[in-house]
Protein backbone atom coordinates (compact mmCIF):
# COMPACT_ATOMS: atom_id res chain seq x y z
CA UNK A 1 0.00 0.00 0.00
CA UNK A 2 2.83 2.34 0.84
CA UNK A 3 4.61 1.46 -2.40
CA UNK A 4 1.49 2.32 -4.41
CA UNK A 5 1.19 5.75 -2.66
CA UNK A 6 4.84 6.54 -3.38
CA UNK A 7 4.42 5.59 -7.02
CA UNK A 8 1.38 7.87 -7.36
CA UNK A 9 3.23 10.83 -5.83
CA UNK A 10 6.17 10.23 -8.18
CA UNK A 11 3.87 10.23 -11.23
CA UNK A 12 2.15 13.43 -10.04
CA UNK A 13 5.49 15.22 -9.74
CA UNK A 14 6.47 14.09 -13.23
CA UNK A 15 3.16 15.37 -14.70
CA UNK A 16 3.48 18.75 -12.94
CA UNK A 17 7.05 19.12 -14.16
CA UNK A 18 6.00 18.24 -17.71
CA UNK A 19 3.18 20.80 -17.63
CA UNK A 20 5.54 23.54 -16.36
CA UNK A 21 8.05 22.76 -19.11
CA UNK A 22 5.31 22.95 -21.78
CA UNK A 23 4.12 26.36 -20.47
CA UNK A 24 7.67 27.71 -20.33
CA UNK A 25 8.33 26.46 -23.85
CA UNK A 26 5.13 28.11 -25.12
CA UNK A 27 6.05 31.47 -23.55
CA UNK A 28 9.56 31.27 -24.99
CA UNK A 29 8.16 30.45 -28.45
CA UNK A 30 5.73 33.38 -28.30
CA UNK A 31 8.47 35.80 -27.23
CA UNK A 32 10.77 34.46 -29.95
CA UNK A 33 8.06 35.01 -32.61
CA UNK A 34 7.45 38.57 -31.43
CA UNK A 35 11.18 39.34 -31.52
CA UNK A 36 11.31 38.05 -35.11
CA UNK A 37 8.64 40.59 -36.08
CA UNK A 38 10.63 43.38 -34.43
CA UNK A 39 8.59 43.65 -31.25
CA UNK A 40 10.15 43.13 -27.84
CA UNK A 41 7.29 42.12 -25.51
CA UNK A 42 9.13 43.25 -22.39
CA UNK A 43 9.92 46.64 -23.98
CA UNK A 44 6.36 47.03 -25.28
CA UNK A 45 4.92 46.25 -21.86
CA UNK A 46 7.22 48.85 -20.32
CA UNK A 47 6.06 51.47 -22.88
CA UNK A 48 2.40 50.78 -22.19
CA UNK A 49 3.02 51.11 -18.46
CA UNK A 50 4.86 54.42 -19.02
CA UNK A 51 2.02 55.82 -21.17
CA UNK A 52 -0.59 54.83 -18.62
CA UNK A 53 1.35 56.52 -15.86
CA UNK A 54 1.81 59.66 -17.97
CA UNK A 55 -1.89 59.78 -18.74
CA UNK A 56 -2.79 59.64 -15.08
CA UNK A 57 -0.43 62.44 -14.05
CA UNK A 58 -0.88 64.95 -16.92
CA UNK A 59 -4.09 66.87 -17.62
CA UNK A 60 -5.38 67.30 -21.18
CA UNK A 61 -5.23 70.76 -22.80
CA UNK A 62 -8.71 72.27 -22.33
CA UNK A 63 -10.74 72.83 -25.53
CA UNK A 64 -11.36 76.50 -26.38
CA UNK A 65 -15.01 77.50 -26.22
CA UNK A 66 -16.35 79.38 -29.28
CA UNK A 67 -18.86 81.97 -28.06
CA UNK A 68 -21.73 82.74 -30.45
CA UNK A 69 -24.76 84.98 -30.88
CA UNK A 70 -27.71 83.94 -33.07
CA UNK A 71 -29.73 86.56 -34.99
CA UNK A 72 -32.88 85.39 -36.79
CA UNK A 73 -36.49 86.52 -36.79
CA UNK A 74 -37.93 82.98 -36.55
CA UNK A 75 -38.03 81.72 -32.91
CA UNK A 76 -38.29 78.05 -33.93
CA UNK A 77 -35.20 78.31 -36.11
CA UNK A 78 -33.29 80.10 -33.34
CA UNK A 79 -34.25 77.43 -30.82
CA UNK A 80 -33.20 74.60 -33.13
CA UNK A 81 -29.91 76.30 -33.95
CA UNK A 82 -29.17 76.92 -30.27
CA UNK A 83 -29.77 73.24 -29.47
CA UNK A 84 -27.52 72.21 -32.35
CA UNK A 85 -24.66 74.46 -31.32
CA UNK A 86 -24.82 73.62 -27.64
CA UNK A 87 -24.76 69.91 -28.41
CA UNK A 88 -21.16 70.50 -29.50
CA UNK A 89 -18.61 70.52 -26.71
CA UNK A 90 -16.78 73.66 -27.86
CA UNK A 91 -19.71 75.93 -28.81
CA UNK A 92 -21.69 78.18 -26.48
CA UNK A 93 -24.61 80.50 -27.31
CA UNK A 94 -24.38 83.78 -25.40
CA UNK A 95 -27.61 85.31 -26.67
CA UNK A 96 -30.28 85.54 -29.37
CA UNK A 97 -31.59 88.46 -31.43
CA UNK A 98 -34.79 88.72 -33.49
CA UNK A 99 -33.66 91.53 -35.82
CA UNK A 100 -30.55 93.28 -37.07
CA UNK A 101 -30.68 96.18 -34.63
CA UNK A 102 -30.84 93.82 -31.67
CA UNK A 103 -28.03 91.75 -33.20
CA UNK A 104 -25.78 94.81 -33.35
CA UNK A 105 -26.62 95.71 -29.75
CA UNK A 106 -25.96 92.19 -28.42
CA UNK A 107 -22.74 91.90 -30.38
CA UNK A 108 -21.38 95.06 -28.85
CA UNK A 109 -22.47 94.06 -25.36
CA UNK A 110 -21.45 90.38 -25.35
CA UNK A 111 -18.50 90.52 -27.78
CA UNK A 112 -18.95 86.96 -29.13
CA UNK A 113 -16.43 85.19 -31.35
CA UNK A 114 -19.07 84.38 -33.97
CA UNK A 115 -22.29 86.16 -34.99
CA UNK A 116 -24.66 83.92 -36.97
CA UNK A 117 -26.69 86.56 -38.80
CA UNK A 118 -29.82 85.96 -40.86
CA UNK A 119 -29.75 87.84 -44.17
CA UNK A 120 -33.50 88.56 -44.40
CA UNK A 121 -35.01 90.11 -41.29
CA UNK A 122 -37.70 92.80 -40.94
CA UNK A 123 -36.89 96.38 -39.91
CA UNK A 124 -33.11 95.89 -39.92
CA UNK A 125 -31.89 93.30 -42.50
CA UNK A 126 -28.68 91.34 -42.11
CA UNK A 127 -26.63 93.42 -44.55
CA UNK A 128 -27.63 96.62 -42.74
CA UNK A 129 -26.51 95.14 -39.43
CA UNK A 130 -23.28 93.98 -41.04
CA UNK A 131 -22.69 97.45 -42.49
CA UNK A 132 -23.22 99.01 -39.07
CA UNK A 133 -20.80 96.58 -37.41
CA UNK A 134 -18.19 97.19 -40.11
CA UNK A 135 -17.94 100.97 -39.67
CA UNK A 136 -14.54 102.04 -38.28
CA UNK A 137 -16.01 103.85 -35.28
CA UNK A 138 -18.25 100.94 -34.32
CA UNK A 139 -16.06 98.01 -35.23
CA UNK A 140 -16.66 94.94 -33.06
CA UNK A 141 -14.23 92.02 -32.77
CA UNK A 142 -16.69 89.50 -34.17
CA UNK A 143 -16.60 87.12 -37.14
CA UNK A 144 -19.94 87.29 -38.97
CA UNK A 145 -21.40 84.29 -40.81
CA UNK A 146 -24.52 85.04 -42.83
CA UNK A 147 -27.30 82.43 -42.73
CA UNK A 148 -29.82 82.58 -45.55
CA UNK A 149 -32.36 80.52 -47.47
CA UNK A 150 -31.19 82.10 -50.75
CA UNK A 151 -28.68 84.74 -51.78
CA UNK A 152 -27.61 86.48 -54.98
CA UNK A 153 -23.97 86.50 -56.02
CA UNK A 154 -23.99 90.29 -55.82
CA UNK A 155 -25.12 90.05 -52.18
CA UNK A 156 -22.28 87.63 -51.41
CA UNK A 157 -19.83 90.14 -52.90
CA UNK A 158 -21.33 92.97 -50.85
CA UNK A 159 -21.34 90.91 -47.65
CA UNK A 160 -17.69 89.89 -48.01
CA UNK A 161 -16.70 93.46 -48.84
CA UNK A 162 -18.49 94.60 -45.66
CA UNK A 163 -16.44 92.19 -43.59
CA UNK A 164 -18.49 88.99 -43.40
CA UNK A 165 -16.32 85.92 -42.94
CA UNK A 166 -18.79 83.34 -44.18
CA UNK A 167 -22.07 82.61 -45.97
CA UNK A 168 -24.01 79.39 -45.28
CA UNK A 169 -27.35 78.35 -46.78
CA UNK A 170 -29.98 77.27 -44.26
CA UNK A 171 -30.68 74.02 -46.09
CA UNK A 172 -27.03 72.95 -45.76
CA UNK A 173 -26.08 69.85 -43.78
CA UNK A 174 -25.33 70.37 -40.09
CA UNK A 175 -21.67 69.50 -40.57
CA UNK A 176 -21.30 72.22 -43.23
CA UNK A 177 -22.24 74.94 -40.72
CA UNK A 178 -20.11 73.46 -37.95
CA UNK A 179 -17.11 73.11 -40.25
CA UNK A 180 -17.66 76.65 -41.51
CA UNK A 181 -17.64 78.02 -37.95
CA UNK A 182 -14.36 76.27 -37.14
CA UNK A 183 -12.72 77.33 -40.42
CA UNK A 184 -13.71 80.95 -39.81
CA UNK A 185 -12.29 80.73 -36.29
CA UNK A 186 -9.05 79.49 -37.86
CA UNK A 187 -8.87 82.67 -39.96
CA UNK A 188 -10.32 81.42 -43.23
CA UNK A 189 -13.40 82.49 -45.19
CA UNK A 190 -16.25 80.06 -45.85
CA UNK A 191 -18.86 80.33 -48.62
CA UNK A 192 -21.62 77.75 -49.02
CA UNK A 193 -19.79 74.41 -48.63
CA UNK A 194 -16.12 75.21 -48.96
CA UNK A 195 -13.35 77.40 -47.54
CA UNK A 196 -12.01 80.42 -49.44
CA UNK A 197 -8.26 80.80 -49.10
CA UNK A 198 -7.79 83.73 -51.53
CA UNK A 199 -10.53 86.29 -50.92
CA UNK A 200 -9.37 88.77 -53.58
CA UNK A 201 -9.35 86.13 -56.32
CA UNK A 202 -12.69 84.76 -55.17
CA UNK A 203 -14.32 88.20 -55.25
CA UNK A 204 -12.88 88.89 -58.71
CA UNK A 205 -14.29 85.62 -60.06
CA UNK A 206 -17.65 86.16 -58.36
CA UNK A 207 -18.03 89.72 -59.67
CA UNK A 208 -17.18 88.64 -63.20
CA UNK A 209 -19.76 85.85 -62.97
CA UNK A 210 -22.34 88.34 -61.65
CA UNK A 211 -21.80 90.67 -64.59
CA UNK A 212 -22.13 87.82 -67.09
CA UNK A 213 -25.28 86.57 -65.37
CA UNK A 214 -26.85 90.05 -65.49
CA UNK A 215 -26.07 90.37 -69.20
CA UNK A 216 -27.71 87.04 -69.92
CA UNK A 217 -31.00 87.49 -68.08
CA UNK A 218 -31.51 91.28 -68.34
CA UNK A 219 -34.01 91.07 -65.43
CA UNK A 220 -36.89 90.55 -67.87
CA UNK A 221 -36.48 93.98 -69.46
CA UNK A 222 -37.52 94.39 -73.10
CA UNK A 223 -35.21 96.04 -75.67
CA UNK A 224 -37.29 99.26 -75.45
CA UNK A 225 -37.15 99.23 -71.64
CA UNK A 226 -33.36 98.80 -71.76
CA UNK A 227 -33.21 101.84 -74.03
CA UNK A 228 -35.27 103.82 -71.50
CA UNK A 229 -32.93 102.72 -68.68
CA UNK A 230 -29.93 103.74 -70.76
CA UNK A 231 -31.43 107.19 -71.23
CA UNK A 232 -32.11 107.51 -67.48
CA UNK A 233 -28.49 106.56 -66.72
CA UNK A 234 -27.37 109.20 -69.24
CA UNK A 235 -29.33 111.82 -67.27
CA UNK A 236 -32.23 112.42 -69.68
CA UNK A 237 -35.56 113.73 -68.30
CA UNK A 238 -38.85 112.11 -69.34
CA UNK A 239 -39.58 114.84 -71.88
CA UNK A 240 -36.12 114.45 -73.44
CA UNK A 241 -36.49 110.65 -73.55
CA UNK A 242 -39.87 111.02 -75.31
CA UNK A 243 -38.35 113.38 -77.89
CA UNK A 244 -35.29 111.13 -78.42
CA UNK A 245 -37.36 107.99 -79.09
CA UNK A 246 -40.23 109.89 -80.74
CA UNK A 247 -42.83 108.58 -78.32
CA UNK A 248 -45.33 110.24 -75.99
CA UNK A 249 -44.18 111.34 -72.54
CA UNK A 250 -46.98 109.26 -70.99
CA UNK A 251 -45.53 106.23 -72.78
CA UNK A 252 -42.15 106.95 -71.16
CA UNK A 253 -43.82 107.07 -67.74
CA UNK A 254 -45.59 103.78 -68.49
CA UNK A 255 -42.27 102.15 -69.43
CA UNK A 256 -40.61 103.47 -66.29
CA UNK A 257 -43.43 102.07 -64.13
CA UNK A 258 -42.89 98.61 -65.65
CA UNK A 259 -39.13 98.90 -65.23
CA UNK A 260 -39.42 99.90 -61.56
CA UNK A 261 -41.62 96.86 -60.87
CA UNK A 262 -39.28 94.44 -62.65
CA UNK A 263 -36.06 95.47 -60.92
CA UNK A 264 -37.53 96.46 -57.56
CA UNK A 265 -36.69 100.17 -57.38
CA UNK A 266 -38.85 103.25 -56.82
CA UNK A 267 -36.82 106.24 -58.07
CA UNK A 268 -34.77 107.18 -61.12
CA UNK A 269 -31.62 107.41 -58.98
CA UNK A 270 -32.15 103.89 -57.63
CA UNK A 271 -32.71 102.68 -61.20
CA UNK A 272 -29.46 104.24 -62.40
CA UNK A 273 -27.50 102.72 -59.50
CA UNK A 274 -29.13 99.34 -60.11
CA UNK A 275 -28.17 99.42 -63.78
CA UNK A 276 -24.55 100.25 -62.98
CA UNK A 277 -24.17 97.80 -60.09
CA UNK A 278 -25.70 94.92 -62.08
CA UNK A 279 -23.92 95.77 -65.33
CA UNK A 280 -27.08 95.83 -67.42
CA UNK A 281 -26.38 95.51 -71.16
CA UNK A 282 -27.53 99.03 -72.06
CA UNK A 283 -27.57 100.24 -75.66
CA UNK A 284 -25.61 103.45 -76.28
CA UNK A 285 -27.44 106.79 -76.17
CA UNK A 286 -25.95 109.50 -78.39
Amino acid sequence: MTDQRNEAERLAKLMNGLADSILEASEEEIMAEERETGADPIHEAAKVDTLLRAGSTHERTPMRTIRTVIADDHPIFRDGLRRLLESEGDLKVLGEASDGAEAVKLTRQLKPDILLLDLSMPKHPGLEALRELSTPTNAAPVRVILLTAAIEKSQIVEALQLGARGVVLKDSATQVLLKGIHKVMEGEYWVHREPVSNLVQYLHTLMQSTREQARERKFGLTPRELEIVSAVVAGYANKEIAAYFKIAEDTVKHHLGNIFDKVGVSTRLELALFAVNHSLPLPPIT
